[in-house]
């Protein structure tokens, strides 16, 4: 039997439409409501996807993605090979938000596609990378606001630009009620909660992997609260955050805010977590010295892009400047992978080593 593609994938849209219309919450951002895309609308004939879902594919398909894996999360250039990178701390974020959109009848697909998307501007050299770029580049510098840009480029639908540009709060508050600092959908709120889930577990690990922490430095306050194994403060968080929101959804919000909720118990364990982990990881100075390295490196990289602007075009293999210099070499820079970035530097400022093959003989 043959099939008329354009009606039969009309069909399935359709059927795929109505089924989030029927399951979802109605505090859910349904695929049919999105408010569209970034640049220009684009096609659905013989598509089988909703709008999210396609985001979700477009992300994982592209090389600001795939550059991901390397990235620095917290260790630079780790030799073992279970430290996680930003790929690695990106599906991490991915599965938990997931976990937590499904429990409670939000959008999944919007979701994922947020948390797959939410670090694609992220800098080699992590956080480091950020700060330097924040400091030399005119304007600052944010991940957050580097990877809206590039989802924005890639043509993405309105909600996941959003949510991605609003995901990070630094060592700010994890959740309160200044929700317009928070994506206005509930999918973009879970993200923001799931990050910060992730990365304190996992740094947790590649921390006390790597030496810097022992597990009975932990503090007991913590451990009272979330629990003692990497297992029980994954799931203690999870569930406080799917217990504590859906309550608030059963009860329309009542007279509090639409957000998504945690006990402010376990919000002080976390807090306190990632306290101990500012002061015994990321500015511990066995961390911060082989960063303070690459300090010079990407200044002086942007530097020379943004004076020879020629060169810029060439190494990114184009013919015009699609925005200012500062701006393209900045989007240069904040994509490379961390051997990449040193490749790069070498090529640059560095004298060529001359290999057997290349000496002139003379007779």
């Amino acid at each position: 039997m043959s099939y008329n593609i354009e009606l039969f994938s009309e069909k399935i849209r359709e059927n795929l439409h109505d089924r989030e219309k029927k399951y979802l919450s109605k505090y859910a951002c349904l695929s049919s409501e999105s408010k569209g895309r970034t640049l220009f609308p684009i096609e659905y004939k013989r598509e089988f996807r909703l709008c999210y879902q396609r985001d979700r594919d477009r992300i994982i398909h592209s090389k600001p993605f795939r550059r991901l894996k390397g990235k620095t999360q917290v260790f630079l250039f780790p030799i073992e090979d279970h430290y996680r990178t930003r790929l690695s701390h990106t599906l991490e974020v991915s599965q938990i938000s997931r976990t937590i959109a499904r429990a409670l009848h939000l959008n999944e697909d919007l979701t994922e596609a947020i948390a797959l998307g939410h670090d694609l501007g992220h800098t080699p050299f992590g956080h480091f990378g950020e700060k330097i770029l924040n400091a030399i580049v005119p304007g600052g510098f944010h991940h957050a606001v580097q990877s809206e840009r590039i989802a924005r480029m890639m043509n993405l639908t309105i909600e996941v630009c959003e949510g991605i540009a609003k995901h990070s709060k630094g060592q700010g508050p994890i959740l309160d009620d200044q929700v317009s600092r928070y994506s206005s959908t509930l999918e973009g709120q879970i993200v923001r909660v799931a990050d910060i889930i992730a990365y304190v577990i996992h740094d947790l690990d590649d921390s006390t992997r790597a030496g810097l922490i022992k597990k009975e430095d932990i503090p007991q306050s913590i451990i009272k609260v979330l629990g003692n194994s990497l297992k029980e403060k994954i799931t203690t968080m999870i569930a406080d955050a799917v217990v504590n929101t859906f309550e608030k959804m059963e009860q329309d919000f009542g007279d509090c805010q639409q957000r998504i909720y945690m006990s402010s118990e376990v919000i002080n364990a976390i807090d306190e977590l990632r306290s101990f982990l500012f002061k015994n990881v990321y500015e511990q100075d066995r961390v911060i010295s082989d960063f303070n390295k690459v300090s010079d490196l990407c200044s002086s990289l942007y530097s020379f892009f943004c004076n020879n602007p020629e060169k810029l075009m060439k190494q990114m293999g184009i013919d015009e400047l699609y925005d200012d210099v500062n701006k393209v070499a900045c989007d240069y820079l904040s994509g490379m992978t961390d051997n990449y970035i040193l490749d790069c530097y070498k090529t640059i400022f560095l004298p060529r080593r001359w290999s057997s093959d290349e000496i002139i003989h003379f007779r």
